[in-house]
């Protein structure tokens, strides 16, 4: 693609994203319409089973008629990240409004975690560069404030930020994938069957330490890892880190 097109494209993307929508066809048909219908499949059935064809099944019109609203899959994913984003928060100031900074942040990682659990979709979602819409603008604003005037400089912010909400989409991840894995079995099911084979295959191996923390682990969660744990314990070390760093 030509540097020139892409910035056009670029340029006509971020224009869709703040609202500068065609008019609404004979039919009704309207971008919000289209993004509601993605978000939806995407909900439903994953990101990879929304196409341009599947979205006007779904709202009963032509695929072509959705082009004149949408120019296609990647600004309607843009569209509908945005969408979702924009469901986190009432206005910029509710982290900043949850207490200190350590508690807004908590609430900033649940409700990302929160975000993903009603839209796991959006974990697919992978791009170089962020698509600035609203949604992403205003949520980048609220979860920054609860860090300002605490001792960070504003690069500073941005990375703890950054740190924060990495953690959460890996741990959410990896809870996404052990919902999937597990489908078929519960944890305690898997437990109860790996436990006494295990005792059995690995009673000569000289593994202490990790035989003792293994066992503690199972123990506490009937199962190999609890990610809802991972979560929440990996998240108060990154704010001890941080409390520590403004001492």
């Amino acid at each position: 693609m030509a540097k020139g097109t892409a910035l056009a494209d670029l340029t006509r993307s971020i224009y869709l994203l703040w609202g500068h929508h065609p008019k609404p066809g004979r039919s009704g048909l309207t971008v919000p319409a289209i993004v509601e219908a993605g978000t939806e499949l995407a909900d439903t059935h994953g990101l990879a089973a929304v196409s341009m064809r599947k979205v006007a099944e779904h709202l009963g019109v032509g695929a072509m008629s959705l082009y004149g609203y949408v120019p296609g899959k990647e600004d309607l994913t843009a569209l509908m990240t945005d969408a979702a984003y924009g469901e986190l928060y009432d206005d910029v100031t509710t982290p900043a409004d949850a207490g200190d900074w350590r508690e807004a942040m908590r609430l900033v990682a649940r409700r990302n975690w929160e975000l993903y659990e009603r839209h796991p979709w959006l974990l697919d979602v992978r791009t170089p560069r962020p698509d600035l819409g609203p949604g992403v603008v205003r949520k980048y604003e609220a979860e920054l404030r609860p860090l300002d005037g605490i001792g960070l400089s504003d690069v500073e912010m941005d990375s703890v930020l950054t740190l924060i909400l990495g953690h959460v989409t890996d741990s959410a991840r990896s809870h996404a994938q052990h919902l999937r894995d597990n489908a078929g079995m519960s944890d305690v099911e898997w437990w109860d069957t790996v436990s006494p084979v295990l005792d059995q295959v690995m009673k000569d191996q000289e593994l202490p330490v990790s035989g003792r923390v293994g066992a503690a682990v199972g123990a506490e969660f009937q199962a190999a890892t609890n990610p809802e744990h991972v979560f929440t314990f990996g998240l108060e070390v990154i704010l001890d880190g941080v409390q520590a760093r403004l001492s």
